[in-house]
């Protein structure tokens, strides 16, 4: 494996958590807290963290761009991400 390919591989995934955090900010509803360059940031936390637990809980990972397993875990993990960051943020506004 060349160093392009790994490049590649991070921007690939760079992509996939940036759409993953957009796509799971129209699918909750209401306000989370931040804008959307925070939300798109909290997706690609989210698809790091979607993609560990897949691997840790049941042994699955990114397959590749296209792949359907790729972008579910990634969406799931950015949905996740995202409301806790809305209950965080809600907690910090009532304080």
């Amino acid at each position: 494996m060349t160093d392009r390919e790994v490049v590649m591989g991070w921007f690939s995934f760079i992509i996939l958590g940036l759409i993953a955090g957009a796509i799971a900010k129209l699918i909750l509803p209401g306000r989370q807290g931040g804008g959307w360059i925070a939300t798109l940031l909290l997706g690609l936390i989210g698809a790091l963290i979607g993609g560990w637990l897949a691997g840790l809980i049941f042994n699955i990972g990114y397959d590749d761009f296209w792949s359907i397993q790729s972008w579910l875990i990634a969406i799931v993990g950015a949905i996740v991400v995202l409301l806790i960051w809305g209950f965080i943020t809600k907690s910090r506004a009532k304080a």
